[in-house]
């Protein structure tokens, strides 16, 4: 029975699709936008019923691998390196010859599937991060006032918490029209980030998200069959 392989390869906004069958013969070849009910139009369309669509890992691997699974489709996310290093080998390099060649890996085998976390354990991750961006950025702030302040000979406590940080230093430049004018909008710049890192609310997420997030972390440097996305 011949079987039909369906190799993608995806940029942010568009991503070429390639169908061979088990021979390795190449029937269909498109540009797409990257979108998965366009992907999904275009293989329902195909005569024949797809074994498998594969892609290897990138920024858009877990919207396309979730997305097009919800459709029915039996999909796999191949380790980057891998499929770099076995389409290194081609002498024309675009999105149709990679497509081509991964549509080949993917028949082939030879490749090794990379694990997708759970949507929640990627809001999880991105919500860590926000926290993150949002204290470095509050920091920065701090260090921008401390800095400007020193020029005009007001110089800060060493340590000063995070939270009583406006309150020791907004009284400090009131006095002065020109500080006032100045770094007032530095400081309520700083103060509405803190909030919105203070309102971040993990509660919602249950300890199995966070734990899973905490072992994938440990295991990124693991092999390569172990790698996580």
């Amino acid at each position: 029975m011949i079987e039909y392989y369906v190799g993608l390869d995806v940029s942010l906004r568009s991503c070429a699709l390639c169908i061979v069958d088990s021979k390795g013969t190449v029937l269909f070849e498109r540009e797409l936008p990257c979108e998965v009910s366009g992907i999904a139009e275009c293989l329902e369309a195909f005569p024949h019923p797809i074994e498998r669509v594969g892609f290897e890992a990138g920024s858009m691997s877990q919207h396309l691998f979730f997305g097009l699974r919800d459709e029915g489709f039996d999909v796999v996310c191949m380790e980057a390196r891998q499929v770099c290093a076995a389409l290194s080998a081609m002498r024309n390099k675009t999105d149709k010859t990679d497509a081509r060649g991964i549509a080949q890996i993917l028949r082939t085998g030879w490749f090794s599937p990379v694990h997708m976390k759970s949507r929640e354990a990627h809001g999880l991750r991105a919500l860590l991060s926000t926290r993150k961006a949002l204290l470095k950025k509050t920091m920065d702030l701090a260090n921008e006032v401390r800095g400007l302040l020193k020029v005009f000979g007001v110089r800060l406590p060493q340590t000063v918490k995070h939270g009583s940080f406006d309150s020791v230093v907004r009284p400090m430049i009131e006095i002065d029209d020109v500080l006032a004018h100045a770094l007032v909008p530095l400081l309520d710049a700083r103060v509405a980030l803190y909030q919105h890192y203070l309102e971040l609310d993990l509660s919602r997420f249950d300890a199995a998200p966070l734990i899973a997030f905490t072992a994938t972390k440990e295991t990124e440097h693991g092999t390569e069959t172990n790698r996580r996305i």
